[in-house]
């Protein structure tokens, strides 16, 4: 049964009018799903019963249940959602002074292998549809009875790697008839999938694009992301520097702190120089430790060097807050879970 979530309001349109419906149901429909949020179509109350009974018949809405919640002492929280399969999905609620923002996972496992993130050596099962990737927004806003006003694409998966699903879930996010959270407040992220840099630029989307580099040298590199092995840092930068040009949209780079790795003034040297004339912003994280992982957190000294060295040198970077590690949830520690475990 066709998942109702995954159509944009465009080819929900076109859906209703294939089935004898007339277009407009789709705007109705839209906001049942995304304003009122119900989890039935038979709260839909303004269609006929005979276009509510259609639909059921047809299509499925997609509602996760929360397995598991965790909350951070910093009121950070982690879902377990049952993707309705037998496997399990985690999703991030952060809370910022600037307002909720939801880390979405776009991929059950993933496949590019980080060597500093919890994923890595978890089976990639397959992508989330778009709907399902939008179903972690609206269950999270159903859960607290507020509004998300920003969503990261870094959760499980390599965004980039489903990206036809991805890009219809902004489409749906960002349409005003539902969700209506700007593309400016959505961020994708990428481990340096070269030819879909190129794919995103064209797109017109106003979303950021933050790509984790974490390292400085092709060496380096590639011994903490194997993705390197395909498309070496010479290769993204190109891709970079040629998005902006296309865009003229600032590029976020992840840059993860490893203790005696990647943190020396070395490497700041050789990413100052990486970066130079560049639109834009490098986030310091220092990295988090996971389950059998080989890297362990730079020292704070060499974190606020590192940070001052790059600003010093005409390179914005800031420290990324460190939320919700007390329950396994900030950056690189979410893991896919699998119902049959």
């Amino acid at each position: 049964m066709k998942n109702i979530k995954d159509y944009d309001l465009q080819d929900l349109q076109e859906e209703l009018v294939s089935i004898g419906e007339k277009k407009y149901r789709a705007e109705q429909i839209f906001k049942w799903l995304y304003i009122e949020k119900v989890k039935t179509f038979d709260e839909m109350t303004n269609l006929s019963i005979e276009l509510r009974e259609k639909l059921k018949d047809n299509y499925s809405m997609c509602n996760y249940n929360i397995l598991k919640k965790q909350e951070s002492s910093d009121g950070t929280k982690k879902y377990l959602f049952d993707v309705l399969d037998g496997n399990a999905i985690e999703t991030v609620l952060m809370q910022y002074h600037h307002g909720k923002t939801v880390c979405v996972s776009s991929q059950i496992g993933c496949k590019m292998g980080c060597k500093f993130c919890a994923s890595t050596g978890v089976q990639f099962i397959r992508n989330l549809s778009a709907g399902e990737i939008v179903e972690q927004i609206v269950a999270v806003e159903q859960d607290i009875g507020d509004r998300i006003s920003n969503i990261v694409f870094m959760g499980i998966g390599e965004p980039l790697d489903n990206y036809d699903n991805v890009i219809k879930a902004i489409n749906i996010l960002n349409n005003q008839k539902g969700l209506n959270i700007g593309t400016r407040h959505i961020s994708v992220s990428t481990s340096g999938l070269v030819p879909k840099i190129y794919d995103l630029a064209n797109e017109n989307i106003q979303c950021t694009l933050s790509i984790s580099l974490h390292a400085t040298t092709d060496e380096q590199r590639s011994s903490m992301m194997p993705i390197n092995n395909r498309y070496n840092i010479n290769e993204l930068m190109k891709a970079c520097k040629d998005y902006i040009k296309i865009t003229n949209k600032r590029i976020s780079f992840e840059y993860a702190l490893a203790k005696d790795n990647n943190d020396n003034l070395e490497d700041a040297k050789r990413l100052v120089k990486l970066l130079k004339g560049m639109l834009c912003h490098v986030n310091l994280i220092p990295i988090n430790k996971i389950e059998n992982g080989q890297y362990s957190k730079s020292t704070n000294e060499n974190i606020l060097k590192f940070r001052d060295y790059l600003n010093d040198n005409g390179i914005v970077a800031t420290i990324r807050r460190e939320l919700g590690s007390d329950i396994d949830a900030a950056c690189g520690q979410l893991r896919r879970k699998n119902l049959k475990k």
